[in-house]
C-alpha cells in the first residue's frame, strides 16, 4: 500500500507541556496519569496548553463473520443487525454513555448478512458478511482495499467534519474470533493464549473457537508478515475497514482512543502497514480478552484505566472521554507557583567608610 510517512505528534508542544506541568501548583508527579494525557493532548494537538476535545466522535464499524456459522458467540450467526438497531435507537451500551461523554455516536454497516442498504449508505457496504476463515478466505484482494479505503474514507469525513478526537467501535458476531486470530497471525502468539470469552461463550464455546482459530492459523500463518493478506484470508471487511481508518486519523494527525478487541487488532495492522501510527493512539481501558493483551503489550501502549469492559462497540472509550477533558482542563486551568523576585542585594562596597 502507498503511504505517506506517519508523522509524529509535535515535540515542542510536548516539551512546552511537560516544562508547563513543572510550573503547576501541584507536587511534583502529582497528577500521576493525568499528566501524561494532557502531555500526550497537547503533543497531537501542537499546541500547550492543550484544548479539551470539543468535538470526539464514535464511529461504529459493523459486519457479520461467517464463521459465527460455528457457533463461536452467544449470539446466533447474522444477528448483528439487531444489535446496529440498539445503537441507533440509544439503547446500546456505547449510546447511554455517549451523550454523558459529550460524545456522538455513527454507526456504518460495512458488511452486514442483510440485503443491501440504499442511498448514501450503500457507498460504505463492501460486502454482505465475510467468509468463514476456517474453511475459506474471508475476502478477495478487491475486497480488501475497497474495505480500507472505506475506513480511510471515514475517517477523513469526520476529521473534516470536525472532528478532534475519534473513537472506532466495532460490532459484528463472530468479530472477536478473527480478531484474535489475526492478533495470533501477526505476532505468533500461539491459538490457546488468544482465545477469550468473547461475546459470554461457555467452555464448550471457547472450545468451539479454540478449534477455529486453530484451523483459521493453519491457513494464516505463512503469511503472518503481510497485514493486508492476512485481513484477505482470516480478517473480515469491517476489521479492514477499521484499519485504514486507525491509518488515515494518524495521517490526519487526530488522536484516537482503541477500545475492544476488534479495534486493536486493526490498531495493531494498522501500525504494521504505517509505522508510527501508535503514537496517536491511546488504549483507553484494559479489555480481559487475553488478545487483546498482546495488542497492548506489541503497541507498547499502556490502558489509561482497568474497567474490564469486553464490548467493542466503543463503550470503554466513551467512559474515558471525560478523563481527557479533565487532562487537558488541568494542564491550562490549574494555577501556577509564584516565584518571588529577590530582593536587590545591597552595595556594600559603596557604603563602606573611607
Amino acid at each position: 500500500m502507498d503511504l505517506p510517512a506517519v508523522s509524529p505528534p509535535d515535540v515542542d508542544a510536548r516539551r512546552a507541556a511537560v516544562a508547563r506541568y513543572a510550573e503547576l501548583d501541584a507536587p511534583t508527579a502529582g497528577l500521576g496519569k493525568l499528566a501524561e494525557i494532557g502531555v500526550w493532548l497537547a503533543a497531537t494537538q501542537g499546541t500547550c496548553p492543550p484544548r479539551p476535545p470539543a468535538r470526539p466522535r464514535v464511529i461504529v464499524l459493523a459486519g457479520d463473520h461467517g464463521v459465527a456459522a460455528a457457533n463461536v458467540s452467544v449470539h446466533a450467526a447474522g444477528t448483528t443487525s439487531a444489535q446496529v438497531e440498539a445503537v441507533r435507537e440509544a439503547t446500546a451500551p456505547v449510546a447511554v454513555l455517549a451523550p454523558v461523554a459529550g460524545t456522538s455516536v455513527r454507526v456504518v454497516d460495512i458488511a452486514l448478512d442483510t440485503d443491501a442498504p440504499e442511498g448514501t449508505a450503500a457507498r460504505y457496504r463492501v460486502r454482505r458478511g465475510s467468509g468463514r476463515i476456517d474453511t475459506e478466505d474471508a475476502l478477495t484482494v478487491e475486497e480488501v482495499e475497497r474495505a480500507v479505503k472505506v475506513g480511510r474514507d471515514l475517517a477523513d469525513e469526520e476529521v473534516d467534519a470536525g472532528a478532534d478526537l475519534l473513537v472506532p467501535g466495532s460490532l459484528g458476531v463472530g468479530a472477536t474470533t478473527a480478531a484474535a486470530t489475526l492478533v495470533a497471525a501477526l505476532t505468533g502468539t500461539e491459538p490457546v493464549a488468544v482465545i477469550g470469552r468473547g461475546s459470554g461463550v461457555d467452555d464448550n464455546g471457547w472450545m468451539r473457537k479454540a478449534a477455529v482459530v486453530r484451523d483459521a492459523l493453519r491457513r494464516a500463518r505463512p503469511h503472518g508478515r503481510d497485514p493486508l493478506t492476512l485481513l484477505r484470508i482470516v480478517g473480515g471487511a469491517d476489521l479492514a475497514a477499521l484499519t485504514g481508518f486507525c491509518i488515515q486519523a494518524a495521517l490526519r494527525r487526530t488522536p484516537v482512543l482503541i477500545d475492544g478487541l476488534a479495534v486493536g487488532a486493526a490498531a495493531l495492522l494498522a501500525d504494521s502497514i504505517a509505522p508510527g501510527s501508535r503514537a496517536w493512539w491511546q488504549v483507553a481501558q484494559r479489555s480481559p480478552e487475553p488478545a487483546m493483551a498482546v495488542v497492548v503489550q506489541h503497541l507498547d501502549l499502556q490502558p489509561l484505566l482497568e474497567l474490564d469492559i469486553r464490548l467493542g462497540d466503543g463503550t470503554g472509550a466513551a467512559a474515558v472521554v471525560p478523563l481527557l477533558v479533565m487532562a487537558a482542563r488541568l494542564l491550562a486551568e490549574v494555577g501556577t507557583i509564584s516565584v518571588p523576585e529577590p530582593e536587590p542585594v545591597a552595595d556594600t562596597a559603596a557604603a563602606a567608610p573611607e
